[in-house]
């Protein structure tokens, strides 16, 4: 008696990896073997990329922050300091959308706490 296979689920599964590496040139986008291991690394540098962009991020503020200190006569260091001093608490991000957006209102953060 031949074995039972259930070839509607497995079509299923490979088909869905098939789809996900559609784009990808050559054989990374239709041969089985090739397709299911470059959906799985497409899917580590995903993972690894998601924490590597919060870095990328966080540095392009401190260098934006510290380029409107500068003008203002202080290091991003100094400032942040003086911040904590003053206990104010302004995250990065947002100090650093008021440097490039709007630097009246950055002039006046730094002001209040020189």
């Amino acid at each position: 008696m031949p074995r039972s296979v259930n070839h509607v689920a497995s079509r299923a599964r490979r088909k869905k990896i098939l789809k996900q590496t559609k784009g990808n040139w050559g054989a990374r986008r239709n041969v089985w073997t090739v397709a299911k291991n470059t959906y799985e690394k497409g899917l580590q540098y995903a993972y690894r990329d998601r924490k590597a962009k919060k870095r990328n991020f966080r540095a392009l503020w401190i260098q934006r922050i510290n380029a409107a200190a500068r003008m203002e006569g202080l290091s991003y260091s100094q400032l942040i300091g003086l911040l904590k001093k003053a206990n104010i608490e302004i995250n990065r991000k947002v100090l650093a959308d008021l440097a490039v957006y709007q630097p009246q209102a950055f002039k006046a953060i730094v002001d209040k706490v020189k």
